[in-house]
């Protein structure tokens, strides 16, 4: 798929796109140079195009072909948010196909690391590598509970007129406050062009399509034999670092990194060694 357009390898500057999937129109940004299998990324719990970390999604598109979505009902993309996460791994793949594609890479965080596991169990064949950040299996002990942290983190943030990930995601420590307003302070370079907000009743939704996922049966991992790396931080609240390890643990031959003095972001805090690593692991 490749073309003479000049390659972009700033996700400030990834135009915004859409495709028809479904009976769905998906948002999305593409970046990086074309041809060869793409790193689809696969966004967290009421994300849009807008909460990925440049200085992550950069890294990758130096070599390789990024691509960021919206899931259905949520920013720009039409629809409205399915209430299980299987679902919304459905989506996924009609997201990818729709493009074009039968063989990917993965780069997911928290929940979208939840909805790349069922799509992978389900398209074994589809995802040639991967990464699994700040995220756990299907069943995992205590993600259910992510909605009295979640709603807890917004009512802190809101009398401290701060964003919520900056609670959700790091560490109140001084290295952890610091590491969250750097990161709310990169998600803000886009300033043309921004994507819209998820509307609460979407966010509800997905909330309950995790502890749905929390309170389920586990998924077969054996079943996902393909070069696989996990990372977290050693104090995550959202989805407990315990539960990276029982990723490993489930995975074969997959790659583990947890990274101390930090929580659920911790691949955003530590972004300065994650990215190169990242990089590399997807790398061709």
């Amino acid at each position: 798929m490749s073309t003479n357009e000049p390659v972009i390898t700033s996700y400030v500057q990834a135009p915004a796109k859409t495709i028809s999937a479904g009976g769905v129109n998906f948002a999305y940004r593409e970046l990086g140079p074309k041809g060869g299998i793409p790193v689809v990324f696969f966004v967290h719990l009421a994300a849009t195009l807008d909460n990925w970390d440049p200085r992550i999604v950069d890294a990758i598109a130096k070599k390789r072909h990024v691509i960021t979505f919206d899931q259905r009902g949520v920013g720009a993309s039409s629809g409205t948010v399915p209430d299980t996460l299987e679902a919304a791994a459905d989506d996924a793949y009609n997201f990818i196909t729709a493009l074009g594609y039968d063989k990917i890479d993965i780069f997911s965080f928290s929940m979208g690391g939840f909805i790349a596991q069922d799509l992978v169990v389900k398209h074994p064949d589809l995802v040639r590598k991967l990464v699994l950040t700040g995220t756990g299996p299907r069943g995992g002990r205590n993600i259910d509970k992510v909605v009295a942290v979640t709603y807890w983190d917004i009512f802190r943030a809101t009398i401290t007129r701060s964003d919520p990930k900056e609670f959700l995601f790091f560490e109140r420590n001084k290295e952890g406050k610091k590491a969250g307003k750097a990161f709310v302070e990169r998600l803000k370079e886009r300033t043309v062009d921004r994507d819209k907000d998820i509307a609460f009743k979407a966010l509800q939704t997905q909330l309950k399509a995790i502890v749905k996922f929390g309170r389920s049966a586990p998924s077969d991992l054996s079943k996902i034999t393909i070069p696989t790396l996990i990372a977290n931080g050693d104090y995550d609240r959202m989805v407990p670092s315990i539960l990276s390890v029982d990723l490993h643990q489930r995975i074969a031959g997959s790659e583990l990194i947890i990274y101390p003095n930090s929580g659920h972001g911790g691949v955003f805090q530590y972004w300065e060694k994650f990215a190169p690593v990242a990089a590399e692991f997807l790398s061709e």
